[in-house]
């Protein structure tokens, strides 16, 4: 079986365009890239949300200055996270799973917010996802086989 044609004889973008595996991957990455780098530039901008408020206090203690100034620096993480997912994604997957997992831990400390930490655990959930599905449909990375 040659790489431009699959066993049916259809050719591989064909082959790749029917495929649900691949097309839930296409939809994660997408998804992955997109909202971190949108709600990364956001924190500059609070125009979505108000994103101090969803620091816990107990994190804003131990950050140095004020929770504004700590979001700049999460927007910065986000904002790498979702470019990673874009490059990377066998690796930019876990990444976002990770930073999901912090988010979520910082949710459940602040009461009233845990209906956020379970919509944060199921993008997690799909985080991983995109990085078992990166496994298998992402070409690997150079230098490796």
């Amino acid at each position: 079986m040659s790489v431009s044609r699959s066993r049916t004889g259809r050719g591989f973008a064909e082959h790749m365009r029917s495929d649900a595996g691949y097309q839930a991957f296409l939809l994660l990455r997408t998804a992955f890239t997109v909202a971190p780098i949108v709600f990364g530039l956001d924190k500059f901008t609070n125009l979505l949300a108000d994103w101090p408020r969803y620091l816990a206090p107990w994190i804003d203690g131990l950050v140095p200055g004020t929770a504004q100034q700590a979001m700049y620096i999460v927007g910065v993480v986000e904002i790498v996270a979702g470019i990673t997912v874009a490059l990377i994604p066998r690796f930019g997957g876990w990444l976002v799973a990770a930073w999901l997992g912090g988010i979520i831990l910082n949710l459940l400390t602040i009461p009233g917010f845990y209906d956020i930490a379970l919509r944060d655990f199921g993008l997690l959930v799909a985080a991983i996802a995109l990085a078992r599905l990166a496994a298998r449909y992402s070409s690997p990375l150079p230098g490796r086989s």
